[in-house]
């Protein structure tokens, strides 16, 4: 248990059983009336965001959250295979808990796993990779770093929109969060 005035960035909350990460906090001490902490919480699960209000000094429940940096090993059909680095325990995660960070996981890559009581809450990635282009359409002569973009499949399957000067075989860097083509790695 601890205190809405013990607020932080980060923190997970138990709230009616489900668990909710504070993304902002606000302290509102108002000329009338008493203090409160104006919140935005998201869903760690489903990822649904919400604001709450509560009472300044009011307890709140906290969940222990585990976080650990663990290396992605292979795909066991659904589902994804990671090693701990400090144990070499091997954890399965689901493949709706990995969602779309699935498109940049390489064999070996390092990802920080977010567990709640053994049961996987979510993956991060680093916030760019670098990945080779499996295949691409040729550029033309005259394409320019200016022009359009092109689609590219990268060697995890996933589609990246790159300039057209990318050729098959190159290696660019993507960010992990949006899936933008940051450049040539």
């Amino acid at each position: 248990m601890a205190s809405t005035n013990d607020l932080k960035n980060g923190l997970v909350l138990n709230l009616d059983g489900e668990l909710w990460a504070v993304v902002e906090f606000q302290h509102v001490k108002p000329g009338k009336g008493g203090a409160f902490v104006r919140t935005t919480l998201k869903n760690v699960l489903s990822g649904k965001v919400v604001d709450k209000t509560f009472n300044a000094g009011t307890k709140v429940d906290t969940a222990t959250v585990d976080k650990r940096t663990m290396q992605y090993l292979y795909a066991d059909g659904e589902d994804f295979v990671f090693m701990d680095l400090e144990t070499f325990d091997q954890i399965t995660v689901p493949g709706g808990t990995v969602g779309e960070a699935a498109n940049y996981l390489l064999p070996e890559a390092e990802a920080t796993i977010a567990q709640h009581e053994g049961v996987p809450l979510y993956i991060e990635l680093p916030t760019s990779v670098v990945l080779e282009v499996t295949y691409t359409e040729p550029g033309l002569q005259g394409d320019r770093s200016t022009g359009g973009t092109k689609p590219a499949t990268v060697e995890t399957g996933a589609t990246v929109p790159v300039p057209l000067f990318i050729t098959t075989g190159e290696k660019i860097k993507v960010d992990t969060r949006d899936g933008r083509y940051l450049g040539r790695a």
